[in-house]
Parts: C-alpha cells; structure tokens; sequence
C-alpha cells in the first residue's frame, strides 16, 4: 500500500474515534476514504477523507520529503447546522493536535500534520452544513 493510501487510512482511523466521550461529537462511523457529495449522505454527521496533490522537495543523499494533502467534505444535518459544523470543526482540530506525529505504516511516522484552511457554507444549505477542511502532512519518502 503507497504512503498516501496509508496516511487517508490513519486519518479516517483517528476521525472514527470521535464517539461522544473524546470530544462531544460522535461521528457513528460515518467516516470514509471516499469522496461523497451532501445529496448522497444518508447518515449525519459525515466525513469525507481524500487526498489531494503532492510535493516533493529533493535533498542532498537522496533524500526526499513529501508534503500531501489531505481534504475533509464533512457535512452535518441539523436545526442550527451552522453551529453543528462549528463543533464538529473544533473536535476535528482538537483530534489533528493531538495526532501531530502519525505512524501510517510500521516504523513510518509523518513528521508534521497541520490544518491549513477551514471553509463552511456559512448555512447556505440549511438545514444542511457543509465544511471543508485542508491539511498538509509532511513525511520523508522511502525507497
């Protein structure tokens, strides 16, 4: 499995811990490594985890590092889904601070996870809330 796949993996992994005790949200599983649009979700509060484009930066002794993007759709149904997002936005950022470091595969650990952007619909779409979130995660390439 390619380093990409296995950090969506790890990231849907963690999202899916959100069960209510953690942070208040609890997500029921409804995390996938799959683009869905809000006309397709049945189940509310969802994510969407896909990775996005790649750069490499070439060092000196073959070194490599790669700084991925990873893009979170979440969409909430709710009476306030402005509010909604908002909480399920915060829980998500309390889960990437204190999941920096994540080893995707045996031995392999990223080197830095940050959230770059949030953007919501500003409840356009009422009673739907839709949310996307940008992260950047930084990992040394193996040959």
């Amino acid at each position: 499995m390619s380093a990409r796949s296995s950090i969506v993996d790890k990231l849907v992994s963690i999202l899916s811990t959100m069960d209510g005790i953690i942070v208040p949200t609890n997500m029921y599983g409804n995390v996938t490594k799959r683009l869905v649009f809000w006309d397709e979700v049945t189940d509310f509060p969802h994510i969407s985890v896909v990775a996005g484009p790649e750069q490499r930066e070439y060092l000196p002794g073959n070194f490599k590092w790669a700084t991925l993007t990873v893009n979170l759709k979440i969409y909430v149904s709710d009476e306030d889904p402005v509010a909604s997002l908002e909480q399920l936005l915060q829980d998500i950022e309390i889960l990437i601070d204190d999941n920096n470091s994540i080893e995707y595969a045996t031995g392999l650990v990223t080197q830095d996870v940050r959230l770059v952007s949030i953007e919501t619909d500003e409840g356009l779409l009422a009673p739907y809330g839709v949310g996307d979130v940008s992260l950047q995660i930084l990992y040394e390439v193996q040959h």
